[in-house]
């Protein structure tokens, strides 16, 4: 059973091999897009109503807020502390001073006036115990390298009794089990100049894989820009065209396929081999760079 749903700018599919009843898969599946409703509704930076939004609204003072903001922001901290900085979810206002800044359903422009561009994650306070958020400056937080993936994972959750799924949201995706003949879940990695073509397959099983690349959105007046921006910089590097990393959750592999982009090209593989990690990167010239075990024969 496969069935298809529009959330978080991007084409959200989920397939399921089961011998339970249509009524009890499609309630399951039912369940795990709403978790795409629901952390979109708390994550997104490009809707004022939402709960990152009205946070951002309030400095200085500790705000109350649910796990399915609470999680991602805190993960995406600990990735920042990791990279000194490489990867930080105060990226916001640079990304809309780059033209990222509009609502993919509404077409409505988001312009933070009062927030500093010049920000770090070290403006984000958050208590673990009492789950608040504090801002101590005016800042946007993007974490668009890690709600996808969390969503991802939480949809997984919801799926993990059938004998194989896979939850598929613009080709960062989680497969749990076994296909259809009981084998490992082949997954096509997109060429990066050929929309519509594969440029290789791997095969994973109860694993997340998480691409980024730099074809997927760019500045339509500045060339080499794009949505993968270092924050130190505020330019896009080039080095790769696109990095995949398998990881055992698609919130991992979302943040550090961001992260080993914007890496210098030994430093992306030491780092996913440092994490006990998989990746698959590639060079403008299609040149293939794989880390952590996959093998040259992955097709």
């Amino acid at each position: 059973m496969k069935k298809t749903k529009l959330y978080m700018d991007t084409v959200v599919v989920i397939q399921v091999v089961t011998e339970k009843s249509k009524e009890e898969a499609e309630e399951k599946i039912n369940r795990a897009f709403n978790v795409f409703h629901k952390v979109e509704q708390a994550c997104s930076r490009f809707n004022h109503s939402s709960e990152l939004m009205q946070a951002c609204q309030i400095i200085g003072t500790p705000v109350e807020i649910s796990p399915y903001l609470f999680e991602p922001l805190s993960f995406a901290i600990e990735v920042a502390k990791m990279t000194d900085g490489l990867f930080d979810p105060t990226v916001g206002k640079v990304m809309e001073e780059h033209g990222f800044n509009r609502h993919y359903l509404t077409a409505e422009f988001i312009e933070s006036v009062s927030a500093d561009s010049v920000t770090s994650y070290h403006d984000i306070v958050l208590n673990h115990q009492a789950c608040t958020l504090t801002i101590t400056k005016p800042i946007v937080i993007d974490l668009g390298a890690v709600a996808k993936g969390f969503a991802i994972d939480l949809a997984a959750q919801e799926l993990k009794e059938f004998e194989g799924f896979v939850v598929n949201a613009g080709g960062d995706l989680f497969a749990g089990g076994y296909d259809e003949n009981g084998k490992p879940w082949k997954v096509g990695i997109q060429h990066p100049y050929q929309k519509d073509r594969i440029i290789d397959t791997i095969e994973i099983s109860n694993e997340a894989i998480c691409t980024s690349g730099s074809y997927e959105r760019k500045n339509r007046t500045i060339p080499d820009l794009h949505h993968l921006v270092n924050p130190k910089t505020r330019c896009s590097p080039n080095e790769w065209v696109s990095t995949s990393i398998i990881a055992p959750f698609a919130m991992m592999a979302d943040a550090f396929s961001t992260v080993s982009f914007l890496l210098d090209g030994e430093k992306g593989k030491m780092l996913i081999e440092d994490l006990h990690l998989k990746g698959l990167l590639i060079t403008p010239d299609l040149q293939f760079v794989r880390a952590g075990g996959i093998s040259n024969d992955s097709k």
